[in-house]
């Protein structure tokens, strides 16, 4: 971050603007302004007010507005980070290369997924059956209570040739 103090405090002197005139005209103080250029940001109360007093030099200035808000957000996060660009960096590459395990069916963790579409084909399937089973004997017995009324009420008659 203090080398984007340095750029900005080089293009305020090739610009011919000095560090009163700034201030007059962003309205910021010229302590802030000499503070960013040194690349002490302590005077500032906030992380929010450095920003948007970098950001409103560095336009001021002539800069790209999306360069200097990308290498803020990066020294914030550098500086908040706990885990380093570096190791996120390894990480990734980690994660990109990673390669299968070769393991036995033994070891090898299978993930059970429950497919209820056969226990329902099943169900329905035996519904059916009993479904037709039942009309059969019900037609059976009809059948037999029909004969017995041709044949007179429970009397047997044997055909015979």
């Amino acid at each position: 971050m203090k080398e984007l103090g340095e750029n900005l405090s080089f293009l305020r002197r090739e610009n011919g603007v000095t560090i009163s005139e700034a201030s007059h005209d962003l309205g910021i103080t010229p302590k802030e302004l000499e503070c960013i250029e040194n690349g002490n940001f302590k005077v500032f109360k906030d992380v929010y007010e450095l920003k948007n007093a970098i950001i409103s030099y560095a336009k001021y200035l002539g800069m790209d507005e999306k360069i200097i808000q990308d290498e803020f957000n990066e020294y914030l996060f550098e500086k908040t980070s706990k885990i380093s660009k570096d190791d996120i960096k390894e990480a990734i590459k980690k994660e990109e290369t990673k390669e299968e395990k070769v393991s036995s069916p033994y070891t090898k963790v299978v993930k059970t997924r429950y497919d209820f579409a056969p226990i329902v084909l099943l169900v329905v399937l035996l519904v059916f059956i009993s479904l037709v089973v039942y009309l059969l004997l019900a037609n059976l017995r009809s059948d037999d209570k029909v004969t017995k009324e041709l044949l007179g009420k429970g009397d047997i008659i044997e055909l015979t040739k």
